[in-house]
């Protein structure tokens, strides 16, 4: 009678384990919207320093436009050893004037304005020709000696 319940205790104990491996795992990336969301400046009102004091530093500034401040986040769900799989993705843009600062424009942008971008697998041409490792080890001996010469010497102050 003992077996049989601790087979039934370890049966249990395995299920639950095997359940629990399927549990989806949330993950949080990117800015976490504590006490007020970025999307809520104000046009006219914020400034550069009002909106950093509110929310904090962006996730990134724009390459070409540093006036353009961008807030992401994203969550996804993963189970198991599948791929992640993408459950909400926000990102806010603020545009400030350039003149006094103050915000210009407020942009929301979900994960159904993405679009999915198609890359080239072309390769860029490049000039000049590539060496093999034993043209790299053999191009490197002529170019200088292998033992140091004696003005060379760090101790060596040039005769003085």
């Amino acid at each position: 009678m003992v077996l049989s319940s601790t087979r039934l205790i370890g049966a249990a104990a395995l299920a639950a384990l095997l359940l629990s491996a399927c549990a989806p795992v949330a993950r949080y990336q990117g800015y976490t919207v504590l006490e007020s969301n970025p999307g809520s400046a104000k046009v006219g009102e914020d400034t550069m320093a009002t909106v950093r004091t509110r929310y904090g530093s962006p996730t990134t500034v724009s390459t070409f436009e540093p006036n353009i401040w961008y807030y992401m986040s994203q969550t996804t769900d993963q189970i198991g050893a599948y791929r992640p799989r993408l459950r909400a993705r926000e990102i806010v843009s603020i545009t400030f004037d350039k003149t006094d600062q103050k915000v210009a424009a407020v942009k929301k942008y979900t994960a159904q304005d993405g679009r999915v971008i198609a890359y080239s697998d072309r390769e860029t041409p490049t000039s000049g020709r590539e060496l093999g490792i034993i043209q790299q080890m053999l191009g490197t001996l002529g170019a200088g000696a292998i033992l140091p010469r004696q003005d060379d010497d760090p101790g060596n102050l040039g005769g003085r």
